[in-house]
């Protein structure tokens, strides 16, 4: 199998997504997603789940089924997403359809001294997202291809899966509110109103 190389801007790619998210809820995995996350546009319904290697997925199931009538977007790095493998097979039996699940795919561990991940070794999160039941699963190379698939991120009855290859180019930090605390009490008021932190 031909490698293709990654071309896409990962913060390019992210700030597209986020442009049509309208009130839809967004967990963005440690690190580089997180940073991108922000530089598209600070909003108190990002969660950013900083240090929590592995679980963006599943925190995006919770959420899903939570709070059925609102879309959520994971947004996560294909490292954070080989480590939570599971959460592909939970999802895919449990068919929420308001979860997009996105892979920042740079084929690299970014936060660990930029290792190879297995994705840059063959392997297909789309595929194995595809198998574990998913509704919709592909990758995504080209700014064509984002393009086609931005509906089916944000509106397509789920669970969607896209892992979207982008360069391991840097980009400026862009750090949002680093307290866990203070994260999870801004994203609760902003989903259920401010009678829900009494």
């Amino acid at each position: 199998m031909k490698h293709r190389k990654p071309t896409l801007d990962r913060r390019e790619a992210v700030a597209e997504i986020l442009k049509r998210r309208g009130d839809a809820l967004v967990v963005a995995g440690l690190g580089a997603p997180c940073w991108d996350t922000a530089a598209a546009g600070e909003h108190p319904l990002n969660f950013y789940t900083w240090g929590g290697m592995g679980g963006a997925a599943m925190i995006g199931l919770g959420l899903a089924l939570a709070q059925p009538r609102r879309r959520v977007l994971v947004i996560t790095g294909d490292g954070e997403m080989l480590m939570g493998l599971g959460a592909l097979a939970t999802i895919g039996v449990q068919q929420p359809r308001n979860l997009a699940v996105i892979v920042m795919d740079n084929e690299h561990y970014g936060e660990t001294g930029m290792q190879q991940t297995h994705t840059r070794l063959g392997v297909d999160l789309a595929g194995i997202a595809r198998a574990a039941g998913f509704r919709a699963g592909g990758t995504i190379y080209s700014a064509a291809q984002l393009k086609t698939w931005l509906p089916r991120l944000c509106r397509q009855p789920g669970p969607v899966f896209a892992a979207i290859k982008v360069t391991t180019q840097p980009a400026p930090l862009v750090l949002p509110v680093r307290d866990g605390t203070a994260l999870k009490l801004r994203f609760r008021e902003a989903l259920l109103g401010a009678k829900a932190l009494e």
